[in-house]
């Protein structure tokens, strides 16, 4: 499986399939899987914590870091997923719908290059 040929509603079947074998869905409300998507994003951030953004490479290139922040991204997005499916939110609407917004708060001609207005 990669980016380029799975979609959005694969990873979703594919995680609550894995949900349903183990019979969590009771566990998965809203709530406790809002909760499990801070704690992974969390453990994901401790891998940067004491990182100065100019070692940044240094962690790109190790290859045993790389695999534990993997791992770290693939717990966020696995609950990202299983939140979704518990609030029936269809992902890539809300991100387009997102992006729209965006794109209207922050026109490109206006923030190019910066953050600030």
């Amino acid at each position: 499986m990669n980016d380029n040929d799975t979609t959005v509603a694969e990873l979703r079947r594919m995680f609550a399939e894995f949900v349903a074998r183990r019979n969590w869905e009771q566990f998965h409300d809203p709530k406790n899987l809002a909760s499990s998507i801070a704690i992974e994003a969390a453990e994901l951030m401790e891998h940067f914590q004491w990182v100065r953004s100019d070692q940044l490479g240094e962690v790109r290139e190790d290859p045993k870091q790389l695999a534990a922040i993997r791992e770290e991204l693939a717990d966020v997005a696995a609950f990202v997923l299983a939140f979704a499916n518990s609030m029936q939110i269809d992902i890539a609407s809300a991100v387009a719908d997102k992006m729209a917004k965006n794109a209207q708060k922050y026109p490109a001609e206006k923030y190019y290059g910066r953050f600030k207005a």
